[in-house]
C-alpha cells in the first residue's frame, strides 16, 4: 500500500486509520496543539503523539513557533503542504496553459505556452513538456509528484487517447505512459470538459452542486457532467459526447456564425444592447447549443448547467439566452450559471485530479480534508472492450 512512504512499511489498519484522522485534522487548518489535534481527531494524546513524531520524521508536519502566552507554551503543528506539488496542463490545438500548486491545491505559478499549428504526435508531446519544463525552472524549490492533462479528446481510463479530432495526431497515443516519462512520475489524462467539471465543482460555479453538466465552448463544444458528485466518464470516457450525434447542429452554420467571429463575445454584448442583427445570431446559437443540452438535461435531471470555455467570457449574455430554451425544451430545466473560473477551468481541473490521484498515493485513502477518492472506475484497469470510435462521430473541445 502506498502509505509507507509515511513510515518504514506497511501500517496496520488501525495505524492508518489514527494517521489518516492526523491528517484530516491538520489539512487546511492554522497549527494546532497536540490536545487541539487529538480532540478533532477523535484520538487520545498517546495515540496523537505517536502518530505526530511519524508524520514528521517523514517531513509531512511540522512543528510551529509558539504562540506568546503565560508560562510554558503548547507545541503547536501544521501539514507541510509544500512537501509535494502537483503540474496541471490544459493541452489545447494551439496553446497549452499550465497551473503549479502544492498538496493543499494553492496556486504556485501558471503559464501559457504557444504550440505551432502542425506537428507531429512527438512533435506536439515535446512541445507540451518543454513548456512543463520552462515552468518548474521558475520554481527550484518544486517537489513534483505527479501531473494531468487535460486534452480535446475521448481518453480510457489508463490516459490513452481513442480520439481526438482536433489534435488527430494524438488519436491512438499513450499519453499517459509519455507524459510519466518526462520526469520520472506518474502522469494522468483526462478529457477536457470533464477536468473543466472537477474544476468547478472544486473550486467555481458549481460548488455545492451535486449533479450538473459542465459545457466547454469556444471554437468547438463538448461537455461532462458530475453525477453523485462525482466526475461520470460512462464506460470508455465518452460519455458527454453529444456533439457526436448531426442532427443537434453542434457543428452547424448557426454555431460556426458565432464560433468564426473575430470577436464572439462583441456579439453577445450587441445582442444585449438591442442589435438585431446580433439579437438573431444569438438567439440561434442559444437554440442549437440548448438542442444539445436538453437531451442530457431530459437524461440526468441535473441540477445546474455551467457554460465554460471561451463563452463565458460572454457572461450572462450567453447564459440568459440558452436558460430560456432550455426552459422551453425541457420538463425540469436546471438553473444555468457561468463559469467561474473561465478558460483557467481546465488546468486547473488537471491540477485537482493530479491531486487526488497524489494524496491516495501518499496516504492511502486519504484524499485529504479538501479531497474526496477517484471513483474506483477511474482508477483500476478495465475488462478489455472494443475500442474502436469513428472520427466523423465525435468533434471534441479546443477553446
Amino acid at each position: 500500500m502506498p502509505a509507507k512512504a509515511l513510515s518504514g512499511g506497511d501500517p496496520t489498519l488501525l495505524r492508518r486509520l489514527n494517521t489518516e484522522a492526523v491528517l484530516r485534522s491538520l489539512r487546511g487548518a492554522d497549527p494546532m496543539t497536540l490536545t487541539q489535534i487529538g480532540k478533532s481527531a477523535g484520538l487520545s494524546r498517546q495515540t496523537v503523539d505517536v502518530v505526530i513524531e511519524e508524520l514528521a520524521h517523514g517531513g509531512w508536519i511540522e512543528e510551529t513557533a509558539p504562540e506568546k502566552s503565560v508560562g510554558r507554551p503548547a507545541r503547536r503543528y501544521r501539514f507541510r503542504a509544500e512537501n509535494r506539488h502537483v503540474l496541471g496542463i490544459d493541452v489545447g490545438v494551439d496553446s497549452a496553459s499550465y497551473a503549479l500548486s502544492d498538496l493543499d491545491g494553492t496556486l504556485l505559478a501558471t503559464s501559457r505556452a504557444a504550440m505551432p499549428a502542425r506537428q507531429t504526435a512527438a512533435q506536439r508531446l515535446a512541445a507540451v513538456r518543454d513548456g512543463a519544463v520552462d515552468l518548474l525552472a521558475t520554481q527550484p524549490t518544486a517537489r513534483l509528484g505527479a501531473l494531468a492533462l487535460g486534452v480535446p479528446a475521448v481518453a480510457d481510463a489508463r490516459g490513452r487517447i481513442r480520439l481526438s479530432t482536433p489534435l488527430p495526431e494524438w488519436t491512438g497515443l499513450d499519453l499517459a505512459e509519455g507524459a510519466s516519462a518526462w520526469f520520472g512520475l506518474p502522469a494522468y489524462v483526462e478529457n477536457d470538459a470533464n477536468l473543466a467539471a472537477l474544476a468547478e465543482h472544486w473550486r467555481g460555479a458549481a460548488r455545492g452542486a451535486s449533479d450538473f453538466i459542465q459545457l466547454i465552448a469556444g471554437r468547438r463544444s463538448g461537455a461532462g457532467m458530475m453525477l453523485g458528485g462525482r466526475l461520470h466518464r460512462g464506460r470508455g470516457g465518452a460519455a458527454g459526447e453529444i456533439g457526436a450525434l448531426p442532427l443537434l447542429g453542434w457543428e452547424s452554420a448557426a454555431m460556426n456564425d458565432i464560433r468564426n467571429a473575430a470577436d464572439p463575445a462583441r456579439i453577445f454584448a450587441d445582442a444585449q444592447a438591442g442589435d438585431i442583427e446580433a439579437t438573431a445570431m444569438v438567439d440561434r446559437f442559444a437554440r442549437v447549443v440548448a438542442q444539445g443540452l436538453a437531451a442530457m438535461v431530459l437524461t440526468v435531471n441535473p441540477d445546474l448547467v455551467v457554460i465554460g470555455g471561451g463563452l463565458s467570457r460572454a457572461g450572462e449574455g450567453a447564459a440568459a439566452p440558452i436558460r430560456a430554451h432550455l426552459g422551453r425544451l425541457c420538463l425540469d430545466p436546471p438553473d444555468v450559471a457561468v463559469s467561474e473560473l473561465g478558460t483557467e477551468a481546465v488546468s486547473l481541473g488537471a491540477v485537482r485530479l493530479a491531486l487526488e490521484h497524489l494524496n491516495a498515493d501518499l496516504f492511502g485513502t486519504l484524499g485529504a480534508a479538501t479531497y474526496s477518492p477517484l471513483p474506483t472506475q477511474d482508477r483500476a484497469p478495465r475488462p478489455a472492450v472494443q475500442n474502436t470510435l469513428s472520427a466523423d462521430l465525435v468533434t471534441r473541445t479546443e477553446v
